[in-house]
């Protein structure tokens, strides 16, 4: 329900009698799934590349790091020594373009685990108005390595190892072209920050970015409202 609480925090300052009753629809949703639980699971997940976008993720980022010879990623100095199991970090992230019929705003929508154990959610409105999804995803996609070098680099002050770059997982094929293939140029100014961050991030070993179909794409649930039928298919995807 992250996103429906998402909707409704815009109308806190003015609300009206419509808003309290999707508020209780929020309410009665809990309580009939006050049994639902989150299934936390230590195993890491077995990515298998099928070749579908031509070269390789990890070979996209090695050729990367030379057009970006400078890009290292910031590790603490004074972490303590890494103690038990290393663990995979993945991420899914997705965006919906102009979902606020008002503002015409678009929602960032993030999931991240810890191995297969869902640590953090995010639904947020952004900042600005884009004018196409291409814009929209790539906003997301930079707020995502943004939130990963984040968490990567709170686990290490933490003494967790971290097992090699960060897993993004993203369903616009144009976003994940264009930001990680080594020959994809910058096609959109405006894009220009959010293009650079993320390449750099890439090539600096701290994120690889996957393709991931809209139908199975986790971060769906966290950018619109869905279908009950929807829904119910991606939380099981989730929590088991």
């Amino acid at each position: 329900m992250l996103f429906e609480v998402a909707c409704m925090s815009r109308f806190t300052s003015n609300p009206r009698a419509e808003h309290m009753q999707q508020v209780l629809n929020i309410f009665n949703y809990l309580k009939i799934h006050a049994t639902s639980w989150i299934h936390f699971d230590h195993n890491k997940i077995n990515i298998q590349w099928d070749n579908s976008l031509g070269m390789n993720p990890i070979k996209r980022a090695e050729i990367l790091k030379e057009q970006y010879p400078d890009a290292e990623e910031s590790i603490p100095t004074n972490a303590p020594i890494p103690r038990g199991k290393s663990v995979q970090i993945n991420c899914f992230v997705d965006a919906d373009h102009a979902g606020d019929k008002i503002t015409r705003r678009s929602q960032t929508g993030i999931l991240i685990f810890c191995n297969m154990a869902p640590i953090v959610w995010y639904s947020k409105k952004q900042n600005t108005v884009e004018t196409s999804t291409f814009s929209t995803e790539f906003v997301a996609l930079k707020t995502t390595v943004e939130i990963l070098d984040g968490i990567r680099y709170k686990l290490r002050r933490f003494g967790v190892s971290i097992d090699g770059p960060s897993n993004v997982f993203c369903d616009n094929l144009s976003v994940v072209r264009n930001s990680s293939f080594p020959d994809s140029p910058l096609k959109k100014k405006h894009c220009s920050i959010a293009y650079h961050k993320v390449r750099e991030s890439i090539a600096g070993g701290s994120v690889l970015l996957y393709y991931k179909s809209t139908k199975t794409n986790l971060a769906d649930l966290f950018t619109k409202l869905l279908s009950v039928e929807r829904r119910k298919i991606l939380m099981c995807g989730m929590f088991g």
